[in-house]
């Protein structure tokens, strides 16, 4: 009898299996582990629209607070500040950075004397589960069930 090289199909697919159930197992994680650093990174532009904002109303203090625009751009002027990155400072809000929508609007005055800014997935539950808002307070604020506001728990 002649010795045969190589594999069999059982083998083969054997192998495939085991294959599949590790992809199973590990993709999730993967996932998870997508939307957990989405989530730092919106949390870490949440607080970088904060000092940006701070900054802004004490350079300019006749404008008070800005919107996310004016808080971007190249510096130097009260509508290009240069304080934020233009990724986050966009032409048009939302600005879309990390799987997360950021929009930070300015009220009252002149001078503007508050500011609310909010980060939300653009995907819930897939590119994060947390929304995130923030005010002239400065505490950062979390929802998982929608937009959040003032009166949400706050990031410990």
């Amino acid at each position: 009898m002649r010795k045969q090289k190589g594999f069999s199909l059982i083998e083969l697919l054997i192998v495939v299996a085991i294959i599949l159930i590790i992809a199973a197992i590990a993709i999730p994680n993967l996932l998870r582990s997508r939307m957990a650093a989405n989530e730092a990174s919106a949390v870490g532009s949440v607080r970088s629209i904060n000092t940006a904002q701070v900054t802004y109303a004490s350079t300019y203090p006749a404008i008070g607070f800005a919107g996310l625009t004016s808080l971007g751009g190249a510096g130097g002027t009260s509508t290009s500040a240069g304080l934020i990155d233009t990724v986050l400072a966009c032409a048009a809000p939302p600005c879309i950075k990390s799987g997360y929508q950021f929009n930070s609007v300015a009220a009252g005055g002149p001078p503007a004397t508050t500011y609310d800014t909010h980060g939300d997935p653009v995907t819930p539950g897939q590119t994060g589960q947390r929304h995130f808002f923030s005010d002239q307070s400065g505490v950062i604020r979390y929802n998982t069930s929608g937009a959040a506001t003032s009166t949400d728990a706050p990031l410990q």
